[in-house]
């Protein structure tokens, strides 16, 4: 099981990054895929998730309606559209996989629901 993350970069307050996560190893269909991040000095925080079997998402409130999760079924990959960033998004993104698990605000309260992690991309978000 393996998931890679890539689209992280630096960009300006008020720009838009995409990520993506691309999944390999698994029954895509059995899992949820979490957004994670984690700044400086801080911990790891739950962002957005989406459930492939019901399309179904959910988003933290530091990114509701600025950031949207979606998937490309066919492709086994999940991404993460960034908009309105600013400063305080800056962080390392991870996205991880938690089977059965349903995507809402229990999965992204904790780390320990996620089993299988991507290796982070870093997102700077600066003037």
């Amino acid at each position: 099981v393996q998931l890679v993350e890539s689209g992280g970069g630096s960009v300006q307050p008020g720009g838009s990054l995409r990520l993506s996560c691309a999944a390999s190893g698994v029954p895509f269909a059995d899992y949820t895929i979490a957004w994670f991040r984690q700044a400086p000095g801080k911990e790891r925080e739950g962002v957005s998730c989406f459930n492939r079997r019901d399309a179904n998402t959910y988003y933290s409130d530091a990114v509701w309606g600025r950031f949207t999760t979606s998937g490309h079924l066919s492709r086994d990959t999940v991404f993460l559209q960034m908009n309105s960033l600013w400063p305080n998004d800056t962080a390392v993104y991870y996205c991880a996989g938690a089977p059965r698990v349903l995507c809402g605000p229990l999965l992204l309260s904790s780390t320990r629901y996620l089993e299988v992690w991507g290796q982070g991309t870093l997102v700077t978000v600066s003037s």
